[in-house]
């Protein structure tokens, strides 16, 4: 009987009630069927909804059904859609074929409850016949989503049960294939040319011990990541603790034996954490000491002869210096026109004082933006600034190498006489010192929020 025979046949007394039927598939499959399983349920409301005419029963012109989303979350498109017109006053009563249809989460179905009798709305189960609209009704739906909720809740634990048990024999479970790797038939497969990137980055850092000084040489040889992206700091030290590279599983801190094959040798992943047990500032520390001296071949006397670097060691504590070529060859005596030597330290402090503030001045940062953009056009003046006044804070924390580079690029010459040091400073390192900040600080050339 069509709908607009059915409207002429009830009684003129019997209030009309729009009835809105909503359907819903935790997954698309077999949805593209001729007749599926949106169709089965749509015929059990629909008759549900004809049983009812002599009751004023009538449906609406809209579908609501939802293919491919849980009933453990409101953000279902058909069901939002829904929500909408029953807050228009479009629809009097939701018929469904089955509770767990609209939802399997107690909390988010009283939200729906609420919804509903906020605008006296009426909702149906066809096979479970109750009305919400009676005391008796809402404890059924409570007992009944209450099961609903306890059938998804094991269903979780089955589905993480089986995960564990699927690491523990070291099997690969999905998620971002590693650099180093591919995945064929659901298994991890060495890719060689990855994997030699691999190793050559623990390698790097076995020898620095330095993440900062590791990320720089890999980008000066053109290494990158799996989607070409150069490695900055925070990748290497989430590589070099990645346990798949010596063929391992983990789960929840457990470790297994992988199915795949390791990248990297045990002697060589040990040799890395050796390093990495220890403290990052007392690395720092301890590659100070044994770092060349930071102006060797920059500082000279006015005799015009470089200051070679020397030490000595007095109670166990080190002392380093700065000393005249004459001196060392023993022909200065009487001459008060030169510096013997200078404490490597003070002259040290004075031309990293000198660099730190030479970042600041404006000259430098218009320079520094103008090199950048031969790299990074998109790049603003101000965002330059910002990494130039980053670096300022960072100076202590950088390693020996990463020092050295910076003053290299941006001292010409210090002279140190009887009256002081005449430190010459250069801007022409502006290109080099642009690619230093980016090997530096990754994040440098990015604007403080």
């Amino acid at each position: 009987m069509s709908r607009r025979k059915l409207a002429e046949a009830m009684p003129a007394s019997v209030k009309k009630l729009r009835c809105a039927v909503y359907t819903r598939k935790s997954t698309d499959e077999g949805l593209e069927k001729e007749f599926n399983t949106f169709d089965a349920q749509r015929e059990a409301c629909e008759a549900y909804v004809a049983s009812q005419r002599a009751e004023g029963w009538v449906l609406v012109r809209d579908r609501y059904d939802d293919g491919g989303f849980s009933g453990g979350t409101l953000e279902r498109p058909a069901l939002r859609r829904m929500l909408a017109d029953i807050e228009q006053g479009l629809i009097d009563v939701i018929v469904v074929y089955k509770i767990d249809r609209l939802s399997r989460s107690l909390m988010d179905f009283a939200k729906l409850v609420e919804t509903f009798e906020a605008h006296r709305v009426t909702f149906v189960s066809v096979t479970q016949s109750f009305n919400t609209t009676t005391s008796m009704g809402r404890l059924t739906l409570n007992i009944l989503l209450s099961f609903a909720q306890f059938e998804r809740e094991v269903i979780g634990e089955r589905i993480r049960d089986k995960f564990a048990a699927s690491r523990a024999r070291g099997m690969w479970m999905g998620g971002k294939v590693p650099l180093g790797y591919e995945v064929r038939d659901r298994k991890l497969v060495v890719n060689e040319v990855e994997a030699a990137r691999v190793r050559r980055v623990f390698e790097y850092f076995a020898e620095s011990g330095s993440g900062v000084e590791t990320a720089r040489q890999l980008r000066a040889e053109g290494l990158t990541s799996k989607s070409d992206r150069p490695l900055d700091k925070g990748d290497i030290y989430k590589l070099l603790h990645n346990r798949t590279y010596v063929g391992e599983a983990s789960h929840k801190g457990k470790v297994y034996p992988g199915e795949h094959q390791a990248i990297v040798p045990r002697d060589l992943w040990d040799r890395v954490h050796a390093v990495l047990r220890v403290s990052p500032r007392i690395r720092a520390g301890q590659n100070r000491q044994h770092a060349p001296a930071l102006l060797r071949g920059l500082i000279f006397g006015v005799d015009g002869r470089a200051l070679s670097p020397t030490h000595s060691r007095k109670n166990g504590r080190l002392y380093r210096y700065y000393v005249a070529q004459r001196v060392l060859k023993g022909d200065a005596a009487g001459d008060a026109s030169i510096v013997r030597r200078v404490s490597a330290a003070e002259i040290e402090a004075a031309v990293v004082d000198q660099v730190r503030a030479l970042l600041r001045q404006p000259e430098v940062v218009v320079g520094t933006w103008r090199a950048a953009r031969a790299e990074a056009p998109e790049i603003t003046e101000n965002e330059v600034r910002e990494a130039l006044l980053r670096l300022d804070p960072l100076w202590g924390e950088l390693f020996p190498a990463e020092q050295a580079r910076i003053v290299r690029a941006l001292v010409e010459r210090v002279v140190a006489g009887p009256a002081g040091a005449d430190i010459r400073l250069r801007v022409e390192g502006l290109a080099g010192l642009v690619r230093d900040l980016t090997a530096i600080a990754p994040d440098a050339l990015r604007p403080v929020a």
